[in-house]
């Protein structure tokens, strides 16, 4: 990457660490919600020895960055380092407040959505925020019939299970609301990130229709050899790979060329290549 692309993507990082300290400053920590990771770990031990957060997350992180840089390299954790020193940092200059009513329903969806938000933005870059992901990237060697996503739900869940027992049943239901929550909408923009349409178009003008999306889109077609069963007659059958906002662009261009072109779209959940490069 290029200077101005490293500074964007670690700026993205920065932001996406403090949206989720906003989460566990200001409406897990003052609500007991323990959602698994090492803030959850730091949520407990505020109850029992009033232990910062933040360095709860520093001193469980510091034996991980060193056991993953000797293993792996430091090149491997160096995005994921510097993500949990902006963590560290945010969960320390973020002050915590206290809620002035318990609506635990408005704290996990909003707790969810910010945390949601922030990792998306962190794993969007390629990086994490150490904690249990890079536990359980450290132990599944150890256990290499379990997955590391399996490793991580069994560590996270052994957290949110303490924190049930330390803080109740009816607040632990609720913090497993809030990693529904931030689940579903990490799904969602992650996704966004490679989502693109893909477009089959029957026409009796390919090579117009072609010349034009490669002109005015700068994007690749590909003919495909069809034949219809009704005509018996052979027909090139064009495939597309645009952005949502070109895909309209795209049937602008086919209406101009042929009105009784036949137009199939579909949604594409990743497309990777020459025009689709994302650096994660």
């Amino acid at each position: 990457m290029s200077g101005k692309e490293k500074i964007s993507s670690y700026g993205v990082i920065t932001i996406g660490t403090f949206l989720m300290a906003i989460g566990v400053n200001l409406i897990y920590e003052p609500m007991s919600m323990v959602t698994g990771g090492f803030a959850g770990i730091g949520i407990i031990l505020y109850r029992f020895f009033q232990i910062p957060i933040w360095i709860t997350t520093t001193v469980l992180n510091i034996p991980l960055f060193f056991l993953a840089g000797k293993k792996f390299g430091m090149a491997f954790v160096k995005k994921t380092l510097y993500a949990a020193v902006c963590f560290s940092v945010a969960l320390a200059v973020i002050p915590t407040l206290p809620t002035a009513y318990e609506d635990y329903l408005m704290a996990a969806l909003l707790g969810g959505a910010l945390n949601g938000a922030g990792l998306s933005l962190v794993f969007g870059k390629g990086s994490s925020t150490g904690g249990s992901d890079l536990l359980s990237t450290l132990l599944q060697p150890v256990f290499p019939w379990l997955t590391a996503g399996t490793l991580l739900s069994v560590i996270d869940g052994i957290i949110v299970v303490a924190g049930m027992l330390v803080f109740g049943i009816r607040t632990g239901l609720y913090a497993i609301v809030a990693v529904f929550i931030t689940t579903k909408l990490m799904d969602r923009i992650l996704e966004g990130l490679k989502f693109a349409k893909l477009l089959y178009i029957i026409s009796e003008q390919p090579e117009t229709i072609a010349g034009k999306v490669m002109e005015e889109l700068d994007r690749g077609v590909t003919a495909l050899s069809g034949r219809g069963m009704y005509s018996k007659r052979v027909k090139n059958v064009l495939m597309c790979a645009v952005s949502r906002k070109q895909a309209v662009a795209v049937i602008r261009i086919v209406k101009k060329a042929d009105k009784r072109a036949f137009i199939i779209i579909s949604d594409a959940r990743e497309v990777m290549g020459e025009g689709f490069t994302y650096r994660l």
